[in-house]
């Protein structure tokens, strides 16, 4: 198709178009509207976007995080005003967890009516103070004028550290606008921050005075893969939250990841005499609610500065960009430091040690885990996972990763946003690979929608499907505390075999775990989406029974 030129263009909507085109978004996701019809004309015109329509704002709101996470570019939805952009917020405060690279393009009635609660179709008053919860910026664009300077500012803003979703409202009558031309489309640059020199020199001198040091990697430290790696082949170990996992290989010897919390980690931390945790807010349910014991010093490195010091008193706070702090760390420190050489050789065995310990509590569904590990890190597939027991057992930490574009799942602990991240973050993979999906039946009755999307866009992926036909976490937090009484948490599930037959998605159905990686390999070889269902109550119990965190600690997420 022939590309219009700016000089072409007629509209703002047209402009749009052009404008994120031109600073290389690929592909949107979101749910076509009138109050929205043209910008997505003008991108359908253009050909240089693909449109990837969702069934819902929710879901293309996850697809489009999932997209940023494994692409690590600009991930973008469109929604309509009003409910449209409401429906988006949940999965919008997921992003924001995560700290995605979102741009969320939403519309608003026309400015004659806008925030005068006059009831315009679609209209919500205050719908800028809803943005503003679940967004780390919200514009608007109130006139053709000032398309350019709101576009690179929404887009600059969502790339830069530290990064999250941003929320752009432009009213349906400044999309019909006459656009003023623009010769040229500029991609912004990050804006990132700049650690001084004095503070890396103070870091650089705790860390040669360190014996027996650890680096806590974050989702903050994701762009810093050449540079955590390094630090690690100097002499320093690895731990990292679920976010940052794969920042650093999983393969490596000196890598814990995210066997953060247990026993054998807590022995670990005992020995050892310093951390430097880059981008990671040492959450509260990877910390034990920050009562985890950690090294000391505790040093800190991060580009919201907010952050210092936050859940843990820290001896020292560098406020910077992770790559580049860790770089110029680097350039203060010798080809090798005077570490302990058994350091890696001691987190090689505490993660051995955490491996077989979940292993055990597993029981059958080791097989499933096993399976899963093997393909992924084989294919260089996207791992994604939704909140289902099997992610907070295995699914978050034992499936290994060798980067960090690899690992998406549900950050904040909201249920159902596993199927719609899966089409995002497979539509993100390099060709020959897929996305691995885990879901659970609970959840999957929240997105199940998108699985047509799925399939009508032939996405690369595997679903996954733990199914026992009940909130499973629920029920076993309800015999582990409330005396069995498994109030409201049997869930009636529709027949899947079926259901997948009616939107043309592949089947296949697991009753005996020695089945499973036969039939992953199959669905991986296979063009497009398909779906495996375990038959969890066929299979049986897991060898241990996973009720959440501890009574009195927060009841969701990973």
């Amino acid at each position: 198709m022939k590309h219009e030129t700016i000089a072409q263009t007629a509209s703002v909507g047209d402009y749009i178009a052009r404008y994120l085109a031109d600073v290389g978004v690929t592909t949107m996701f979101g749910v076509i509207s009138i109050h929205n019809m043209p910008i997505l004309d003008a991108v359908a015109r253009q050909g240089r976007i693909r449109f990837v329509p969702a069934r819902g704002e929710a879901g293309a709101m996850n697809m489009a995080d999932a997209y940023a996470r494994v692409s690590g570019g600009l991930g973008v939805c469109i929604t309509s005003t009003g409910t449209a952009a409401g429906n988006a917020a949940g999965a919008q405060a997921e992003a924001l967890t995560a700290g995605s690279r979102v741009l969320h393009i939403t519309s608003q009635v026309d400015l004659a009516y806008a925030d005068r609660d006059r009831a315009a179709i679609h209209d919500v008053p205050r719908q800028p103070e809803m943005l503003r919860g679940v967004s780390k910026a919200v514009f608007r664009m109130w006139d053709a004028n000032g398309a350019v300077g709101v576009l690179t500012a929404a887009v600059s803003a969502a790339l830069s550290a530290p990064t999250g979703p941003v929320s752009l409202e432009i009213p349906v009558d400044v999309q019909r606008c006459a656009a003023v031309a623009q010769d040229v489309v500029l991609v912004p640059e990050p804006v990132r921050p700049r650690a001084s020199d004095a503070a890396l020199d103070a870091l650089a001198a705790a860390l040669l005075r360190a014996r027996r040091p650890l680096l806590w990697l974050g989702g903050g430290a994701r762009g810093a893969t050449v540079e955590a790696t390094e630090l690690m082949n100097r002499g320093v170990g690895v731990v990292t939250s679920t976010n940052g996992r794969g920042t650093v290989s999983e393969e490596a010897a000196a890598n814990l990841g995210a066997f953060n919390m247990g026993p054998d980690a807590v022995a670990l931390y005992e020995s050892c005499d310093l951390v430097l945790v880059v981008g990671s807010r040492l959450r509260g349910n990877e910390t034990r609610n920050n009562l985890m014991p950690l090294p000391r010093p505790l040093l800190q490195i991060d580009a919201d500065a907010s952050q210092g010091g936050r859940n843990y008193p820290v001896d020292l706070f560098v406020h910077g960009d992770a790559a580049d702090s860790l770089r110029r760390l680097l350039d203060r420190l010798p080809p090798k430091l005077d570490t302990d050489p058994n350091l890696s050789f001691d987190i090689a065995r505490a993660r051995a040690e955490a491996e077989g310990k979940m292993r055990a509590q597993l029981g059958p569904y080791r097989v499933v885990a096993d399976a899963i590990s093997e393909a992924v890190a084989a294919g260089g597939h996207a791992w994604v996972r939704d909140v289902t027991i099997s992610n907070s057992t295995f699914g978050n930490r034992y499936v290994r990763l060798s980067r960090p574009e690899q690992g998406v799942h549900a950050l904040g602990g909201g249920i159902g946003q596993g199927l719609a991240m899966g089409v995002g973050a497979a539509l993100a993979c390099d060709p020959g690979q897929k996305a691995v999906t885990l879901v659970g039946d609970g959840g999957t009755m929240l997105g199940l929608a998108e699985m047509i999307t799925a399939v009508d866009e032939a996405v690369p992926l595997v679903y996954v499907l733990m199914n026992d036909q009940a909130y499973g976490v629920i029920q076993n937090i309800q015999d582990a505390q409330y005396d069995s009484r498994r109030h409201y948490s049997a869930l009636a599930v529709p027949e899947f075999e079926t259901f997948c037959a009616s939107i043309g998605m592949p089947h296949r159905k697991v009753t005996h775990v020695d089945a499973f990686a036969g039939e992953l390999d199959a669905a991986l070889a296979a063009r497009g989406p398909s779906l495996i269902e375990i038959d969890m109550n066929a299979i049986g119990p897991f060898g241990e029974a996973f009720a959440g965190p501890p009574a009195g600690a927060a009841q969701k997420g990973d």
